[in-house]
């Protein structure tokens, strides 16, 4: 494979290669792999797997990054907040893996990322220079992980002046100064895991969403297709669980404690224009910020929090007012002209999968927010393998443990993961990137494949047109999503191939065109997605 990653033929999902490849995986000869889930760990899993040359079939009962993996800070961190809380081991492996994106397999989806964290009189003289220490620490932790200084820039202390030049709706009063660091940022965490399942997918992996899993065995697992309602066998060799807070509801004895993390969604004259973003400190904490994260398309996200999540797990998490109201507080102490209740257009909840490693009763289990960060995978009395906890940032290294922990355990033909220095789809060094014949906005979201992109608005100047005013996202890119990224209907192009549906007034604005296209591109308007009923015949055929 060059520089620049899989052909786009042979990685294109679609819903008439669904059609065939789950036709062929139920009922059908036993494959090496069964992965269930398609966020990042299980995308991954599916491309570690099938790199090591295994045959795989993943499915989920959503949509790729349906879950937890679209609801994220889209921050590719460098463990600065695990170093200050003297889990060493996990602050490096998260500069390590920021690395690898960075440098390595995703360099058009990840970039640098600055963030001043302003000194206002919230900020005692004590806290400052522990915040300034712990920045240098975490680019020790850059140097320790070989990622080059021109990858991520030193921190520094910068003044009242540049502060302000940085983030102008800063309160000015009082404040002196700033400190600069930088981390790893995501363009769009739901399109790292498209790259992942393409990439997967053109090294053979049979990617299939729509296909709940409602019994995990040793042999591989009894699902159902969710467009059909109709059931049936996937057999495997290997099993392995990465469904995330749902992994408890397949596998016995697996604990997990969902934690809720809350972003807020401004417009970008909200906060004016603003060059970094922020770090604010949480009152009464000593490691633990409110950011706020200027994204490529204009819009600000403010978050996070993190508070427990009791009882069933829902398949997507509501972010409740005491969450809204939190981050508000938290943003309006450093600001100039303060942010209301109704300056928030959107807002969205991700729940982490935090394993569980309290024995006592609940009430006397540590808050969320002190709960390790670090993965496990672990191994159920009927040879399931499952994969818990961790972060988006180390998704790559989750993905290797659990695989090799299943090739270990069914002792299948395989070499070690090849995925530290394999491209995603799109990827390309910086230099090849910026030559690209396509806009910068376009390239940062499809690498490689933007002038392909940019070319359907070419041919098509109804394409070039954006699909709602003030929004950047065109025609091109949803028809693009429907014919290469496996977007079956409009949910799976507005809420994960477009951030579109973040904000609700937004979606409703753009529902008519993703229609309008789904009714051309799929077979009864995506609403079947070309499907037909399973049977016995079909299995067989």
């Amino acid at each position: 494979m060059n520089a620049s990653g899989p052909r786009t033929s042979a990685s294109s999902l679609s819903a008439a290669r669904r059609a065939r490849e789950l036709a062929g995986s139920v009922g059908g000869p036993a494959v090496d792999v069964l992965v269930v889930g398609l966020g990042a760990t299980g995308a991954g899993a599916a491309l570690d797997a099938a790199a090591r040359g295994l045959d795989v079939v993943a499915v989920d009962a959503h949509d790729l990054a349906f879950g937890t993996s679209r609801f994220s800070s889209k921050l590719i961190h460098g463990g600065l907040r695990y170093l200050a809380s003297g889990r060493l081991d996990v602050a490096h492996e998260s500069a390590v893996e920021r690395g690898v994106l960075m440098e390595r397999t995703a360099p058009h989806l990840v970039h640098a990322q600055p963030f001043v964290l302003p000194l206002t009189p919230l900020v005692s003289h004590g806290q400052a220079a522990l915040a300034r220490a712990g920045f240098r620490a975490g680019d020790t932790l850059r140097l320790a992980a070989r990622t080059a200084r021109t990858t991520l820039p030193p921190p520094r202390r910068v003044s009242a002046v540049e502060t302000r030049h940085l983030a102008p709706a800063l309160r000015r009063d009082g404040l002196r100064g700033g400190l600069l660091s930088w981390d790893g940022r995501l363009t769009d965490d739901a399109r790292l895991v498209t790259a992942l399942a393409r990439t997967a997918a053109a090294r053979g992996a049979r990617i299939l969403t729509r296909v709940r899993a409602l019994e995990l065995t040793s042999t591989g697992a009894r699902v159902r297709d969710e467009l059909t309602g109709e059931e049936g066998e996937i057999r495997a060799r290997a099993v392995i669980n990465a469904s995330g807070v749902w992994a408890g509801g397949l596998v016995d004895g697996v604990r997990i404690r969902p934690s809720r993390g809350t972003h807020l969604v401004l417009r970008p004259e909200s906060l004016g224009p603003l060059t970094a973003g922020l770090h604010i400190p949480i009152p009464g904490e000593s490691s633990r910020f409110v950011l706020v994260l200027p994204q490529d398309d204009g819009r600000v996200y403010v978050g996070l929090t993190d508070e427990p999540v009791d009882g069933d797990v829902p398949d997507v998490a509501e972010a409740p007012e005491t969450d809204i109201g939190f981050l508000l507080d938290v943003l309006c102490s450093v600001l100039h002209v303060p942010v209301h209740r109704g300056d928030v257009v959107g807002a969205f909840a991700g729940l982490r999968p935090l394993l569980d490693t309290a024995a006592g009763p609940a009430d006397a289990a540590p808050r969320t927010a002190d709960l390790s960060r670090r993965h496990a995978v672990l191994t159920s009395s009927e040879g399931v393998v499952t994969v818990v906890g961790g972060k988006l940032t180390t998704y790559r290294r989750m993905a290797e443990d659990a695989v090799d922990a299943a090739v270990r355990l069914r002792g299948l033909g395989a070499g070690p993961s090849p995925t530290a220095s394999l491209p995603l789809v799109g990827a390309a060094p910086p230099h090849v990137l910026a030559a690209l014949p396509a806009p910068r906005r376009l390239v940062r979201l499809y690498g490689t494949e933007a002038p392909a992109v940019h070319a359907l608005g070419t041919r098509d100047p109804g394409l070039a047109e954006p699909v709602l005013p003030g929004y950047p996202v065109t025609r091109a890119e949803l028809l693009w999503a429907l014919r290469h990224e496996g977007a079956l209907d409009e949910a799976d192009v507005l809420d994960r191939r477009t951030r579109i549906g973040l904000v609700p007034a937004d979606r409703e604005t753009a529902r008519e065109a993703v229609r309008a296209l789904t009714d051309g591109e799929l077979p009864d308007g995506g609403r079947a997605a070309g499907q037909r009923p399973w049977t016995p015949t079909s299995y067989s055929e």
